[in-house]
């Protein structure tokens, strides 16, 4: 059998037939998982090992998830670069089990500098990443909406979905976040539904990532290692916005999230949940010993956070049984 992408060609030898078999393509997959309020997890790999224990523990589980790297962990962290991250990728990919996306490439990254973000979303379509994401949530509404709509424009040209960014995901900048009960009291940088009805009417994204009391986890070589803060989701704000928008929503700061808001957000619109935390740390905490003892670390954590955290072992046969 040879594999190409997402297509598998079968050749017969004995009557010179040829069968080929299109592998359902992550913007197919995700709106599955979205009409079966099953969650998709994806996975960051800021270091280039992690991803066969994720792949591994993905297979091993029979759960479908994606393989996830943002621009930050090839500046900040070891991942490489995203040609490094996709010949990893091609090496130990299950298309029954996974898929590649481009996570945050940000119009302004967390140091506030100006990126080259449609370039960097350009290579990585050509280098066959599955989905992209940019992240125009430091910038005004307007502008958020005009260059997301440039990038969505660019990237169904190769029929790839685009994730979008409304509102404000915090937890990347530098420096320390305002106290977290009163972001969750106040609902700063809370994604609006008004907002996100206008956002995906005009872009035409095909995913939001959405903030509704959730943060990442710290990325500053001081604080990286630290416990993460245990957030909540305000679940009736989701509820709106799904109500309002319809489109599959994503859950970014997906580590240290309750399990109860966990298990009603993914009733309520979250179809694609991100990762990166909970498997980064038990990796980083052995690195220095061995690789190996650090891979296994991460593969355990992939089976709590598989069958214990999330609950969607087997997923992969229900959202891809069509």
């Amino acid at each position: 059998m040879i594999e190409y992408s997402n297509i598998q060609l079968s050749i017969t030898n004995n009557n010179y037939s040829l069968m080929i078999t299109q592998k359902p393509g992550t913007g197919t997959i995700i709106k599955e998982a979205f009409r079966l309020g099953i969650v998709i997890p994806g996975f960051n790999i800021p270091y280039l090992p992690m991803m066969e224990p994720v792949i591994r523990a993905l297979r091993d589980t029979g759960t479908f998830g994606l393989i996830m790297v943002a621009r930050l962990e090839w500046i900040k962290f070891k991942s490489g670069s995203m040609k490094t991250i996709r010949n990893e990728y091609e090496k130990l990919k299950d298309l029954n089990f996974t898929r590649l996306h481009l996570d945050h490439v940000p119009v302004i990254d967390e140091d506030n500098l100006l990126t080259d973000f449609e370039n960097i979303i350009s290579e990585a379509i050509d280098l066959g990443y599955d989905s992209v994401m940019i992240d125009g949530s430091r910038l005004s509404l307007e502008e958020n909406i005009n260059q997301t709509r440039k990038i969505v424009d660019i990237a169904h040209k190769s029929d790839i979905p685009v994730e979008a960014e409304l509102g404000a995901v915090m937890g990347h900048e530098s420096g320390p976040l305002p106290p977290y009960e009163e972001l969750f009291a106040t609902g700063k940088g809370f994604t609006s539904s008004d907002e996100a009805k206008r956002f995906v009417q005009e872009t035409q994204t095909d995913w939001l990532s959405v903030a509704i009391g959730n943060i990442h986890g710290a990325i500053s070589a001081a604080t990286r290692s630290e416990k993460k803060i245990e957030a909540r989701l305000a679940i009736p704000h989701l509820k709106k916005i799904n109500e309002t928008i319809e489109i599959p929503l994503v859950l970014h700061g997906g580590t240290g999230i309750g399990k109860e808001y966990l298990m009603q957000s993914f009733k309520n619109g979250i179809a694609k949940i991100n990762i990166a935390t909970a498997i980064r740390q038990p990796y980083e905490k052995l690195m220095n010993i061995s690789v190996k003892e650090a891979q296994e670390a991460v593969y355990k954590e992939m089976l709590d956070i598989i069958n214990n955290q999330l609950e969607i072992a087997g997923s992969a046969g229900k959202i891809l049984a069509k």
